[in-house]
């Protein structure tokens, strides 16, 4: 009988210890999960540039309006970072891309040269945010009556020579010899384009929220 309740208080014994082994304290519990959620990097913060943001951005090519047209591709750098409440979003270097929105060519003694440029989108945390922002255009002035007294004036001097070499004849031949000469240098002088140099730094608004 003796034997048997030492065998019983030996089970129970040994029941105890294992249960302890196979439940760790709850405190050691707690602390492997702190050590976990330490562990765990914390969450993307969501980011807004609100409508109205300024970017500056340096081209990296030069832009004309005798090589490219409408629907031409450029790139540019972010000149100065953006920050939004104090902290900074886009840093300086930021690779932006853009489209030639117009390009229209200076006419021969005629029209003016129009050149528009906008930003499309820009690359951050190894993705492209696509963006819509106000358009940069440069037009040449308006020459057609610059030309009209270069014409003009080559004709009287035509006329004035021509006089005074051959009487009323002379007169006629230097002022059609006049005419021509003065289209030719309006031709050269007054056809006017549009070069945007590489490097040139533009400024441009987002038109829309952008989340990054």
């Amino acid at each position: 009988m003796k034997t048997l309740k030492c065998c019983a208080t030996l089970w129970l014994v040994a029941s105890i210890a294992a249960c302890g082994r196979s439940s760790p304290p709850s405190g050691a519990s707690a602390e492997a999960a702190d050590t976990r959620d330490a562990a765990a990097p914390p969450a993307p913060r969501v980011v807004e540039l609100p409508a109205g943001t300024i970017v500056a951005v340096r081209l990296d090519r030069a832009i004309s309006t005798v090589r490219d047209r409408a629907g031409d591709r450029f790139d540019a750098i972010l000149e100065d970072p953006v920050s939004i409440d104090g902290m900074e979003v886009l840093p300086r270097g930021t690779a932006f891309t853009g489209h030639v929105t117009t390009s229209t060519a200076s006419g021969r003694l005629e029209g003016r040269a129009v050149l528009g440029i906008t930003l499309d989108g820009f690359e951050v945390n190894g993705r492209h945010v696509p963006v819509s922002t106000s358009l940069e255009k440069r037009t040449t002035a308006a020459h057609k009556k610059r030309n009209i007294e270069i014409i003009g004036g080559a004709t009287g001097l035509g006329a004035l020579i021509g006089g005074l070499a051959g009487g009323g004849k002379g007169a006629g031949i230097g002022a059609a010899v006049g005419a021509g000469a003065g289209t030719g240098a309006a031709a050269t002088t007054g056809k006017k384009e549009i070069e945007i140099p590489a490097e040139t730094i533009f400024h441009f608004s987002l038109n829309s929220p952008v989340t990054i």
